[in-house]
């Protein structure tokens, strides 16, 4: 049996074939990163100028990366690598970078990439240094302010920034693109991936650390989307050989106060960082983003109203029979945000579902709206075959909806979310019994989307659920339809049925 290895395997680590592990070009990789990197930069790992050595867990790392199947080319065209803040990951990116386009492909395309052309210029800088410090690699390259040249090969290694409109026509060998999670959508990501096509063996590689579930879309971000697949690929539920992933990460749930918590997050803890500093800035970083920089846990925002990890587990399947009383809450727009209808079960532990959302999707026309008739039309569908007590809406540009159920005999009940004097109270209600386990939902990723994009506004009135900001494209509609659909339903478990019926 092999020795174990520090830090290896990462929490989530996607299946690769021992054929093509055997086949692997990662010994090539590691040998010319011995060879030629240096260190950029004094760090607790040793003083600018030494010379770069990869630890055991980087060399298993660079032998599953570059895996090579039985047609003798790289197995993974895709790769997403995950790890906590300073564990080397700029430099393990250059590294790799200049092996690619010194002993890669002639004619090679390399290219680092991240959200603006700073970060991207920090994996460039530091290959640049390492060329510089070295007389072979000087020899051989022509170094340029944001270009590198092998002209005996003809390849290039370049640095470029999110805006994708001006990057079509590339022919990338290799994409680096540094802190994924930080893209403000993914259109640079594809941009890049579908330029790889012509190319013999290319692959992408994104080296990152958790952040934010969403990205300016409001849609799961391109780095988060990527994680869930690999965690799927990892867990056998995908087969997809040409995807790889190595993920660290500490658990949700853990202590991230705690030592056994970093090191779970951190490959190099201890080595490439320093203990002591985990011990200073965790007594001094909001919880959100420690999570994210120092634990590599995905959050819902940095200021989250919910706390991380306290959604998701309270998913169940079930199915909601006839009988089951029920209270509807209904959160509307006309064109800009979503329309939502969640169910929520009278019990003594509620059940949160999702009934029908209208959303706008990226590809929708400006022109898109509502379908005002649907939302009529489901609501009353759904009362023909379920108990439901009552249907609480918020009546902001819905009146003539509100007055069309009403004459259609159906309990409605009009619940302003635009006052903080309903919202305040209702939000604490729905906020303790995610924290207690005091209700179960349908794991729909819309509603848990939602609820991931709501943020806290607290004045004197009182801590409530609003939009990141005015215009944001982070919709939260499906979190306030919950929290009026659960307010109303445990208030009618508690107390007679009253409604208060308005005039429209």
């Amino acid at each position: 049996m092999p020795a174990k290895i520090d830090s290896w395997p990462p929490a989530w680590l996607t299946p690769v074939d021992k054929t093509a592990l055997k086949k692997s070009r990662g010994w090539q990789v590691t040998d010319f990163i011995n060879t030629f990197a240096i260190q950029t930069k004094e760090t607790v790992a040793g003083y600018s100028g030494d010379p770069m050595q990869m630890r055991p867990w980087q060399i298993e790392l660079l032998d599953n990366l570059f895996a090579v199947n039985d047609a003798g080319k790289f197995q993974h065209r895709t790769a997403l690598i995950g790890m906590a803040r300073k564990n080397g990951k700029s430099a393990l990116g250059s590294g790799i970078g200049l092996w690619s386009l010194i002993m890669g492909a002639q004619g090679g395309e390399v290219y680092s990439c991240a959200a603006d052309k700073e970060q991207a210029r920090i994996v460039f800088g530091d290959a640049k240094k390492m060329i510089e410090a070295e007389p072979e690699l000087s020899e051989l390259c022509k170094v340029y302010r944001d270009a590198i040249e092998v002209p005996a090969t003809g390849s290039v290694y370049r640095v470029l920034s999110s805006e994708s409109y001006s990057k079509e026509g590339l022919s990338p060998t290799l994409v680096l693109f540094d802190e994924l999670h930080a893209a403000p959508n993914r259109e640079l990501w594809d941009v890049m991936q579908l330029g790889m096509g012509a190319r013999r063996e290319p692959m992408a590689i994104a080296i990152t650390t958790a952040g934010v579930k969403s990205d300016s879309t409001g849609q799961d971000s391109i780095a988060y989307n990527l994680y869930q697949y690999g965690k799927r690929v990892a867990a056998g539920e995908v087969d997809d050989p040409t995807f790889f992933m190595a993920w660290w990460e500490a658990d949700n749930e853990a202590d991230h106060t705690i030592e056994k918590t970093w090191k779970a997050a951190n490959p190099a803890f201890g080595d490439l960082n320093d203990p002591a500093d985990f011990a200073a800035m965790v007594k001094r970083t909001p919880e959100s983003e420690f999570r994210t920089k120092r634990c590599n846990q995905w959050v819902s925002s940095q200021l989250s109203w919910l706390p991380n990890g306290s959604w998701e587990p309270l998913a169940i399947e079930r199915e909601i029979d006839a009988d089951t009383p029920v209270v509807l809450g209904f959160d509307g727009s006309f064109s800009g945000d979503a329309s939502v209808i969640i169910g929520v079960t009278q019990e003594d532990q509620p059940h949160v579902f999702m009934i029908k959302a209208w959303e706008k999707q990226p590809d929708d026309d400006e022109d898109w709206r509502v379908d005002i008739l649907d939302v009529e039309n489901t609501i009353i569908q759904f009362c023909s075959t379920h108990n439901v007590k009552e249907i609480a809406c918020d009546p902001f540009r819905w009146q003539r909806t509100m007055q069309v159920l009403d004459d259609a005999g159906l309990p409605i009940v009009e619940w302003p979310s635009t006052s903080p004097a309903r919202m305040v109270p209702a939000c604490a209600k729905f906020y303790d019994a995610v924290v207690s386990g005091k209700l179960t939902h349908d794991g729909n990723p819309l509603l848990t989307r939602h609820l991931s994009n709501a943020v806290v506004k607290t004045d004197r009135i009182g801590p409530r659920i609003v939009k990141e900001h005015r215009g944001s494209p982070r919709k939260i509609d499906a979190a306030v339809a919950s929290i009026i659909g659960f307010d109303r339903a445990t208030v009618s478990r508690d107390e007679p049925v009253v409604p208060q019926f308005f005039s429209f």
